[in-house]
């Protein structure tokens, strides 16, 4: 797949829950656009030198959002790329203006007992430490949703194929740019 040059002229953010693909399918996204794809949380541990699960036992959740936001401001001033967030990124006000401003955002969708199924066979997501998946994703759904409405295009990735889900966020991509430019 060739990128038309208009899509690949601007960070594209992917936003969502935990589970929806936003680091497996945004590696595939980015290859097929011929971009660098950046994991925030992946950014995240590197800058802080411990995991996710360690900041948030050491130092909590409210320091975890602070550096979050610190570090995707830092990936959105590099040039054009594939970015995901994690889960939580979006739904915080402050991060989800920086994303808004500096990029592309794209909200990937999937029906919650999906996700509840792919993120009950991690161990590295601290917020579900001894939690029923389903339970927090409903709370999360319920907390989150409101914001990743508010993401410029939004694309169902269900329980399919990844490349159906890039061919999709590139349809809806293209359609959103066109939109924009008319």
């Amino acid at each position: 797949m060739t990128a038309p040059p208009h899509l690949t002229s601007k960070t594209i953010a992917l936003v969502g829950l935990m589970g929806v693909g936003k680091s497996t399918i945004g590696r595939r996204l980015a290859l097929a656009l011929g971009m660098p794809f950046r994991d925030a949380d992946a950014e995240i541990e590197a800058a802080a030198g411990q995991s996710i699960s360690d900041i948030f036992a050491g130092m909590g959740e409210s320091a975890f959002r602070d550096g979050e936001r610190r570090v995707i401001a830092r990936l959105l001033d590099e040039p054009p790329h594939i970015l995901a967030t994690g889960g939580g990124a979006f739904a915080q006000p402050l991060t989800r203006e920086l994303l808004r401003e500096k990029a592309i955002t794209v909200w990937l969708k999937a029906d919650l007992p999906v996700l509840a199924r792919r993120v009950a066979r991690r161990e590295h997501r601290p917020l579900l430490v001894g939690r029923d998946p389903m339970e927090v994703l409903e709370a999360h759904a319920r907390d989150r949703y409101p914001s990743f409405e508010t993401a410029e295009v939004i694309v169902e990735v269900g329980d399919f194929p990844h490349q159906v889900a890039v061919e999709a966020i590139v349809a809806a991509l293209t359609r959103h740019l066109a939109a924009c430019s008319s």
